[in-house]
């Protein structure tokens, strides 16, 4: 079947906001005798939920205190969505997007509050067809029912979708969902990526290999 929709991530892969995230988690981590270096931002925070980063940053606190404690870094990463930048080349690829017909969705293991304010900072929630947070269902990323959940609500099979991705678990999770997966190079290696089944890498949405697949797919 030919290509129907366009379904994103939203940290990493919409909006270049893996540095806000990061500079908000440091201030909540801190205050409470925490600290982290980048590594383990990459390996055990970026793309991950936040009951999984909660675990891995607060090991000594209490599951209230660690829902607490995101729930502070979120208010503090929300308060500067103002500072946000999407990533290069999504405006043009959404205009493209809207032009041959395509759905849009954002699947995601942030909040909705978060989903529904960086859509809005870029004034683009009205493109949307569907978002799904994964805080609203029983797994998260990198379990695949978070794109699953997009599809049904669609109304597509997985092969008339195409997913973006820049971290592993939401990529492994847009896999075992059996879509064609994208891998973005804001965060992660291409080896990376592609390791976990990516069909593609690029460095952002103005890659000259970016538009070509996707006209590929619309040819099926």
């Amino acid at each position: 079947m030919p290509l129907s929709a366009l379904l994103f991530d939203l940290d990493g892969t919409l909006a270049d906001s893996d540095p806000l995230h990061c500079e908000a988690f440091h201030i909540a981590a801190r205050r409470r005798g925490v600290d982290f270096d980048e590594a383990f931002f990459v390996s055990h925070m970026s793309g991950h939920s936040n009951h999984e980063i909660g675990e891995s940053l607060f090991p000594h606190l209490s599951r209230v205190e660690r829902d607490l404690a995101v729930a502070e870094k979120e208010q503090l990463f929300r308060a500067n969505l103002s500072k946000l930048q999407p990533v290069t080349g999504l405006y043009p690829l959404l205009v493209w997007a809207q032009a041959k017909g395509l759905a849009l969705g954002v699947v995601s293991n942030a909040p909705q509050a978060n989903i529904d304010g960086v859509l809005a900072a870029f004034n683009i929630a009205a493109d949307f067809t569907v978002t799904v947070s994964a805080e609203t269902l029983a797994r998260s990323k990198p379990d695949p029912l978070p794109y699953v959940t997009a599809l049904e609500r669609l109304g597509l099979t997985a092969e008339q979708a195409v997913v973006f991705e820049d971290a592993v678990p939401g990529l492994t999770a847009a896999v075992r969902a059996n879509i064609p997966s994208v891998g973005v190079l804001t965060s992660h290696t291409a080896d990376s990526l592609t390791a976990v089944g990516a069909v593609l890498t690029v460095q952002d949405f103005a890659d000259p290999h970016l538009l070509p697949f996707l006209e590929q797919r619309l040819s099926c």
